[in-house]
């Protein structure tokens, strides 16, 4: 993991599109704002892990029916 130190106003840049920038700091809670192209998604971490937990799910539902229609009962 790389780890960078930033004050606020102050940016990243991932690739030449996406840029992070610390707009505010309320204690332990930093405000950032994220500019990137609309193709690339952008979650909170929490939120991208439950639609990973769909995702695995709707993919077993998908295995399932395709084994039974690969073994006719």
């Amino acid at each position: 993991m790389l780890v960078l130190t930033r004050k606020g106003k102050q940016s990243i840049m991932i690739g030449d599109d996406i840029e992070i920038s610390v707009l505010d700091i309320f204690g332990e809670k930093v405000r950032l704002g994220i500019k990137a192209p609309r193709s690339v998604p952008v979650f909170r971490k929490e939120i991208w892990l439950d639609i990973q937990k769909d995702r695995e799910g709707e993919a077993a539902e998908v295995r399932e029916a395709l084994d039974r229609l690969k073994s006719p009962e």
